[in-house]
């Protein structure tokens, strides 16, 4: 290949990845403003013991979904982008793995319904568990391994959106008491996982799904098979990697459910789900990464591999270290805005759990976006169990004492773990990976924005939503443009994106 040739190959990859990252960044955006849209109504009608009802049983489904799916998600991006651009091969495989799947929901379902039935703490809520696991089969026939994998992110952008419109409308309908907890449950699963209905229909235009195999792929689909035992062997590693995960992110909600009163866990739930939003925002340009960095992976584009990383380390730093410091000086106004004053037990359980915006940003990179396409998906296994543990461990010691709070601790100091764990298992490509990021730039930056912030917040006398917007646009204008004076390269290229496309947007308006 010619170095124009080359050159011209870097430039459709970046181009496709801005594109790629703009949709999911939209993707992302709808997610953060569903919950703020709903979420505010939600808790002022059904307070914290039913929002607490509600993230026990979402955490409860969460480790049915998590047999069901048997890790899949994750392999399959790796496994359908391989073979992309073979429509035969990548209909055998997307068959294979769906075949796995949908056996295991099966499983799923067996064991969920049985535990339902008999099990004596599940008895006063049994139709919100069964709504709520109708997300177990949503999620199961949606293959978005399989569109995330093609990077159809446009295809999934519009179709979550339409979904989440529809429930916000849903919701202001139906749910006005207390009592309608599991009206609401009901429309969460809809927003979530209702679309992956339309995922089945529409996967006709990729694979050839409900069409009989012909010549050489005329061999029976199934879990037993050796295609299928192939893909079982390998996605058993990234089932063991979701069930660390699950544990140490859902862990502490159904600990503090067993242990403490539905109210504890609801306090617990408004700090998680600020957290959760803020999360989705800093991992947005990872979630875009896995199946092109899958890609350079097999075809020995290194150098690539590398300069992507370093890219998305340094995007992670940019953005996640200025929302967990103004998400810990204003908790108390995130609360009240996103809850209520019925909340304010949530303000010290968000700011304990706020750093893990940093730790959780970096080990995506680290672990899913270069250990998995690297084939080293066991080292990331290893992270997530020790982060388990240390969750479980300091989950029984500390929730019994502190609560929300202490669920905060054990879930910090499980992140503090993987990131720990990862890192050594890079230790040879550390210095490589972190080399170029502006530490000392971002750092001082946010100080500067955080002093400027919190000396117009000492002298406003206003409500809850004019301090945060008056504060957020001051803290994050100065950081933003602290950044631009210091030419920090994320902040440049935005900058200069927005730039160039103002002439493009003035022709069009004349």
């Amino acid at each position: 290949m010619s170095t124009n040739a080359e050159d011209n190959h870097i430039k459709s990859r970046a181009a496709s990845i801005k594109r790629n990252f703009v949709f999911n960044m939209a993707l992302t955006m709808s997610a953060f403003l569903f919950p703020l849209i709903t979420y505010p109504y939600a808790a002022r009608i059904l307070l914290p013991e039913g929002m607490g009802k509600l993230a026990f049983a979402a955490s409860l489904t969460a480790y049915f979904d998590m047999f069901a799916q048997l890790g899949i998600p994750t392999y399959g991006i790796r496994a359908c982008a391989r073979v992309r651009d073979d429509r035969a091969v990548l209909t055998r495989t997307v068959k294979e793995l769906l075949s796995i799947n949908l056996a295991f929901t099966l499983l799923s379902y067996i064991v969920f319904f049985l535990l339902v039935i008999f099990v004596p703490r599940f008895q006063d809520e049994k139709l919100l568990y069964c709504i709520m696991s109708l997300s177990v089969f949503c999620n199961s026939i949606g293959m978005e391994w399989m569109y995330k994998a093609l990077e159809q992110y446009s295809y999934i952008t519009a179709r979550s959106i339409g979904f989440k419109l529809v429930s916000v409308v849903a919701m202001f309908l139906l749910v006005h008491s207390k009592e309608d907890y599991v009206i609401y449950g009901g429309i969460t699963i809809f927003a979530g996982s209702a679309s992956n209905i339309l995922n089945l229909i529409n996967a006709g235009k990729y694979v050839d799904l409900w069409k009989a195999p012909e010549g050489k792929e005329k061999r029976k689909v199934s879990i037993l098979s050796e295609a299928g035992n192939k893909h079982l062997r390998a996605v058993l590693v990234f089932f063991a990697m979701s069930c660390a995960t699950i544990i140490y992110t859902n862990l502490d909600t159904l600990m503090l459910g067993f242990m403490k009163p539905a109210a504890e866990v609801g306090y617990y739930n408004a700090a998680v789900k600020i957290k959760t939003v803020l999360v989705s925002i800093v991992t947005s340009l990872g979630a875009v990464l896995l199946p092109r960095l899958s890609y350079y992976a097999e075809s020995g584009l290194t150098t690539e591999f590398y300069r992507i990383c370093r890219k998305a380390l340094n995007f992670v730093f940019v953005f996640a270290v200025p929302m967990s410091v103004y998400f810990i000086i204003y908790a108390i106004y995130g609360i009240r805005f996103l809850s209520g004053p019925a909340f304010d037990a949530a303000v010290l359980p968000m700011r304990i759990i706020m750093p893990t915006l940093i730790l959780v940003g970096i080990t995506n990179i680290l672990g899913l976006q270069i250990l998995v396409p690297l084939n080293r998906e066991k080292e990331v296994l290893i992270s997530e169990i020790a982060g388990a543990i240390t969750d479980l461990a300091l989950n029984a010691a500390l929730i019994p004492v502190y609560g929300a709070a202490g669920a905060a601790l054990g879930t910090l100091a499980a992140e503090i773990i993987v990131l720990a764990v990862q890192c050594y298992s890079l230790r040879n490509q550390i210095s490589t990976l972190f080399r170029g990021i502006s530490y000392h730039k971002i750092l001082i930056s946010t100080a500067i924005a955080a002093l400027a912030a919190m000396a117009v917040s000492f002298r406003l006398q206003a409500g809850v939503f004019f301090i945060l917007a008056a504060t957020g646009i001051i803290f994050f204008t100065i950081y933003g443009l602290a950044l631009l004076v210091w030419k920090e390269p994320i902040i440049m290229e935005l900058f200069n994106t927005v730039v160039n496309r103002i002439p493009a947007l003035m022709k069009l308006k004349e």
